[in-house]
């Protein structure tokens, strides 16, 4: 028998609504996804995506770094923590003004989101009075709004939902096995805190993780579980491949294959069916075919512009352009 006539079944959710303690998608059957044979995981993951979406259409963020370096944290990926000598200073959070122009320069390019990134641990009380108004300016443009600013403690996001914040992104990176390895200064529950304060708030989660960090197909697998068994999933999930920044810890790691990072995206988009699966950071190492297949595995938002906090992006005119060779358009 061929792996086309014996599919891996999709979750009884897509028929019917699970109980609240069901798991929709065990790490087994995502691993089983990750290892079926490309084109019919591409295959799946497009009728899924054409289900839910126009597939010829990408939503565009633009993400702004507020405040740059000086974490406290070890994430062993950032050129922000303040552990690391990677030659990002600790700058003092944005003027308000200068993050409206870069909305407004963000809007006019296309962009229908506008992210606000702080290189902080948390943010003290004091830290997030001026970002309130950031949100509020932004959000006057008749932009969507989103921001990740850290660990939220108790009423904060509450004080993003009235600010008229729409989105909030705390990304898992990894799976909860690999996480140690990758982070000793924050725990995973201190994440999923977080996004449970988010998701109460009634603020939509963004939520990701990184590919590429050595971590293994478990590993991976062990990530979109977790996140699409959130109830409820994620409303955007970012992909990220490493970008390996020199002074980190995990400069030098083996770059992941292209195809294992389109598995990545295709396993997103079926167990998230309904969800923006953005291709994020990594996109200046991906040729223009490697992000066309990210594409056709499903993905439907990007980050658009020449940055991504610290780390580069491929510039907007390389964007409309591979877009126009593809058919395909800003949603």
């Amino acid at each position: 028998m061929t792996p086309l006539d014996s599919p891996v079944s999709l979750p009884p959710s897509r028929a019917a609504a699970p109980a609240p303690t069901a798991e929709r998608w065990p790490v087994a059957e995502v691993e089983k996804l990750l290892a079926l044979p490309f084109p019919e995981l591409l295959f799946r993951a497009q009728q899924v995506h054409r289900e839910n979406f126009d597939p010829t259409q990408v939503q565009l963020s633009t993400l702004l770094s507020i405040k740059t370096g000086g974490c406290p944290e070890d994430c062993a990926y950032c050129p922000q923590s303040a552990r690391f000598d990677t030659g990002v200073s600790d700058q003092a959070l944005l003027p308000i003004d200068q993050v409206v122009s870069a909305a407004r320069d963000a809007k006019a390019a296309g962009a229908t989101r506008f992210c606000m990134g702080a290189a902080w641990r948390g943010p003290k009380q004091r830290d997030l009075e001026p970002v309130l108004d950031m949100v509020k300016a932004v959000k006057a443009l008749g932009m969507e709004t989103c921001a990740t600013l850290g660990l939220l403690k108790d009423g904060q996001a509450e004080q993003l939902r009235d600010a008229g914040l729409d989105y909030y992104n705390h990304n898992l990176d990894t799976s909860p096995d690999f996480y140690g390895d990758i982070i000793s200064t924050r725990t995973y529950q201190d994440r999923l805190t977080t996004l449970d304060r988010v998701r109460d708030a009634g603020i939509h989660v963004c939520c990701g993780g990184i590919v590429g960090m050595g971590e293994d197909t478990h590993d991976r697998a062990g990530l979109i579980a977790q996140l699409a068994n959130m109830e409820p999933y994620p409303e955007s999930v970012p992909i990220n491949s490493l970008v390996q920044v020199e002074g980190t810890p995990l400069h030098g790691s083996q770059s992941v294959d292209i195809l294992d990072f389109v598995r990545v995206i295709a396993a997103a988009r079926i167990t998230m069916p309904k969800a923006h699966v953005r291709l994020s950071a990594g996109r200046t190492q991906m040729s223009d075919e490697a992000q066309a297949l990210c594409f056709l595995a499903g993905a439907n938002s990007i980050f658009y512009g020449d940055k991504l906090l610290t780390t580069g992006n491929p510039e907007g005119d390389r964007d409309r352009a591979l877009l126009q060779r593809l058919g395909m358009q800003p949603a």
